[in-house]
C-alpha cells in the first residue's frame, strides 16, 4: 500500500486553489476581513516553500551548509522572539534563551547517536527544537515584561522591603513567564490521545512503521520540554536582572 501524500502536480493545485477560494468566499460572506487576505498568503506561503525546498534540497547534501541552514534559522529566531517581546535592542539578549535550549538539546542527541550527524536529521530535528524553544522564549519574555509592567507596584514594595533589584523583580517575572511551559507539557500530555503531531505522521507516511513514528516523536518532545525549560529559565533571569527590558521602565537601581 503506498504512502506517498500530497505529491506535487494538477491534483494538488486544484485542490489548494479550491480551498483558498472557499476561505477568501467565508471571509467575504461573514465579514472577517477582506477576502484578499487568504489568497496572499497562499501565494506568500507557496512561494517561502517553493525556495526554502530548492534550498534544503541543495543544503542537506553537505554537512557545512546544514550547519549554515541552521545557524541562518537560529537569527531569524532570534529576531522573531526580540519582536514578539517588545523590548528594543535589548530583546538581543534573548540569543542566550534559545542558545541554552538547543545548546543542551542537540549536543545530547548527537553524543548519543540516537540522531546521527547528517544534514537530513540535523536540520529537521534542529529546526523543531529550535521553534518550540523560540516560541517559548517569546512568550516566556512578552508575560514576564508584562508582568513587570503591570505589577510594578509590588517590585517597588519588594525594594522597599530590601530586596535587590533581581530578587524583587523575580517575585512577579517567575510566575508570569512560567506559564510559556503550558503549551508544551499540553501537547506531550496529550499526544496520541487529542492530537498526532507532525513529527509522527511524518515518520508514519514515509515508513510505514507506528513504532518508528511513535520514538521518534517521544523524542522531539522530550527534547523540546528540556529545549523550552533551558530556554525560559534564561529568559526570566535576563528579565530579572533587567538585561532585557522596556525602555520606559528601565531603571538603574542599586
Amino acid at each position: 500500500m503506498s504512502t506517498s501524500l500530497a505529491n506535487p502536480g494538477v491534483g494538488l493545485a486544484v485542490l489548494c486553489t479550491v480551498m483558498v477560494v472557499c476561505a477568501a468566499v467565508v471571509y467575504r460572506v461573514t465579514h472577517l476581513g477582506s477576502p484578499l487576505v487568504v489568497p496572499a498568503a497562499a501565494i506568500r506561503g507557496a512561494a517561502q516553500l517553493a525556495a526554502v525546498s530548492l534550498i534544503l534540497a541543495a543544503a542537506l547534501a553537505h554537512l557545512w551548509s546544514s550547519i549554515l541552514v541552521l545557524v541562518v534559522m537560529f537569527a531569524a529566531a532570534v529576531g522573531t522572539s526580540a519582536r514578539r517581546a517588545k523590548a528594543g535592542r535589548s530583546a538581543a539578549w534573548l540569543a542566550l534563551s534559545l542558545a541554552a535550549g538547543v545548546g543542551v538539546v542537540l549536543p545530547l542527541m548527537l553524543v548519543s547517536r540516537v540522531v546521527p550527524l547528517e544534514g537530513v536529521a540535523l536540520v529537521p530535528v534542529g529546526g523543531i527544537v529550535l521553534g518550540g524553544a523560540m516560541t517559548a522564549t517569546s512568550l516566556a519574555a512578552r508575560r514576564a515584561l508584562d508582568a513587570v509592567e503591570q505589577r510594578w507596584g509590588e517590585v517597588e514594595a519588594g525594594l522597599s522591603l530590601g530586596l535587590g533589584v533581581r530578587d524583587a523583580r523575580m517575585e512577579v517575572v517567575r510566575s508570569a513567564a512560567s506559564d510559556a511551559l503550558l503549551p508544551g507539557l499540553d501537547q506531550t500530555r496529550t499526544v496520541g490521545l487529542v492530537t498526532l503531531p507532525g513529527a509522527f505522521v511524518g515518520v508514519l507516511l514515509a515508513s510505514g512503521s507506528a513504532v518508528q513514528a511513535g520514538a521518534v516523536q517521544i523524542l522531539v518532545l522530550v527534547g523540546l520540554l528540556l529545549a523550552q525549560t533551558c530556554a525560559v529559565a534564561v529568559t526570566i533571569e535576563l528579565v530579572a536582572r533587567e538585561a532585557v527590558h522596556r525602555p520606559r521602565l528601565h531603571t538603574s537601581r542599586t
